[in-house]
């Protein structure tokens, strides 16, 4: 009986240790700590103590329409745990599950010691543009909603908080208003519970998606443009005070990529930098949208993104490590069937293998592994307005598919991420082979 103990023990520790990530890896499916997808998109984080709670929106159903704010918690930002909900939907209210609440954001009020939430309230046509507000007295709560509202009378629909750090903590409300026209930031009262005084208007900016870094007395003002569900190019706006005057927009990172095919959702301060957490929206399945999560870097004085397929962080320390991986260029590899090389010089080395699929393959030899999991960076363009899909197959095993996002132009790449078991020492990986569709054009991978 005492070594079924501790072979049962051993049995956990094994399946603790196969769950618990070290890495962040944008664009996969990140699972929490029971291995259930996480749901938290549109995501706001609180740090309490050395907790960090993640509230966000839950899409399990595919729909837009409310299901639950979800609360998430980890002390390392990468192995996360699912609590119980923080808000739940209220029949007949504006928060019921024919309605929409979209990018909650938690600030802890002092004054009165409890936790403030903030979201999009809106009704399913996205015509009431409110914000809503509830309260609770632990951070998941669960919240009490208190209602919505237009805030001084205005339009309000992507919205985001920020709590500045003077004396006061102050709290300010974001949001896109007036039809999504003007940008404005506005004073919350001394009970985070409504709007007092509105700090600023950028007028015609067409801002949503908000999110500020406060960094050397300067504030920096991170979001997207309007276009939908769609991505764009997010931008950066600077100024030394709240009530301006703001700076011109400038790109937080090479625009083409439209921020790596991602919409800013919250950014969260780290040392003497900053971590862009995004959402990939994905319309036609909300619950399968990914999560973009970089460094930012403002050793330049501004914020720039720093695009890592595979990174690590250590919030005690307020550090972040980007993995080093190994290029092997797909142009370099053997072409089967129908495929052909491209050129571009939005291509690594001005070539790429386009055709794949639908007869065409190329196949990349004399990857190194070091046998077992690698993360496999697939470096692609496709031009389309809609996600192609290829498949990968190591050593001549099963295949896996592998989602491509529409990335923008026929010469703008972006990756994806695939987690591959490699053989120690060399190994063959085919591309596009067993498919009838076509797949994007392959640049390159990257191997960690």
């Amino acid at each position: 009986m005492l070594w079924s103990l501790k072979a049962f023990s051993t049995f956990l520790s094994l399946i603790v240790a196969v769950r618990s990530e070290t890495q962040i890896v944008s664009g996969a499916t990140w699972t929490d700590t029971s291995g259930n997808a996480i749901q938290a998109h549109g995501a706001g984080i609180l740090k309490v103590g050395s907790t960090f709670y993640w509230f966000g929106e839950d899409k399990t159903e595919n729909s837009a329409l409310f299901h639950a704010v979800s609360c998430y918690t980890s002390t390392d930002l990468v192995n996360w745990t699912r609590q119980n909900n923080a808000l739940s939907p209220v029949a007949n209210t504006m928060i019921s599950s024919s309605d929409i609440v979209e990018r909650p954001k938690v600030l802890f009020n002092q004054k009165n010691q409890e936790y403030v939430m903030w979201f999009h309230s809106d009704s399913s046509n996205y015509g009431a543009a409110l914000v809503g507000v509830a309260a609770a007295k632990t951070p998941c709560g669960p919240y009490t909603y208190k209602g919505s509202f237009k805030p001084l009378g205005a339009d309000s629909r992507d919205e985001g908080l920020f709590q500045d750090d003077d004396s006061a903590q102050t709290a300010y409300l974001l949001y896109a208003s007036d039809n999504n026209q003007n940008f404005k930031i506005t004073r919350l009262d001394d009970n985070y519970y409504n709007v007092t005084t509105q700090v600023s208007v950028l007028s015609g900016a067409t801002l949503e998606a908000p999110g500020i870094v406060k960094r050397n007395g300067n504030y920096f003002l991170i979001a997207s443009h309007t276009s939908g569900w769609a991505p764009n190019p997010n931008k950066f706006f600077s100024a030394s005070s709240l009530s301006g005057p703001w700076s011109s927009q400038q790109d937080i990172t090479t625009a083409s990529t439209r921020t790596w095919y991602s919409q800013n959702a919250y950014d969260l301060p780290l040392g003497n930098n900053a971590i862009y957490m995004g959402d990939r929206w994905r319309p036609s399945l909300l619950g399968s949208s990914r999560y973009i999560w970089y460094p930012i870097d403002f050793s330049s004085g501004s914020p720039q993104l720093v695009h890592a397929d595979v990174w690590s962080v250590n919030p005690s320390a307020g550090t972040y490590t980007v993995a080093q991986g190994t290029t092997y260029e797909a142009e370099k590899g053997t072409l089967g069937g129908s495929s052909r090389l491209l050129s571009n010089s939005g291509f690594s080395g001005g070539s790429a293998v386009g055709y794949l699929g639908n007869g065409g393959t190329v196949t990349i030899n004399n990857v190194q592994g070091t046998g077992g999991a690698h993360w496999v960076a697939l470096y692609f363009a496709n031009g389309d307005s809609t996600y192609r899909n290829v498949t990968v197959s190591v050593n001549g095993g099963s295949s896996t598919l592998v989602d491509q996002p529409d990335s923008g132009g026929g010469g703008v790449v972006i990756s994806v991420p695939v987690k591959l078991n490699l053989n120690s020492g060399t190994n063959s990986i085919t591309f596009g082979s067993g498919q009838s569709n076509y797949a994007a054009d392959l640049d390159k991978i990257i191997v960690y």
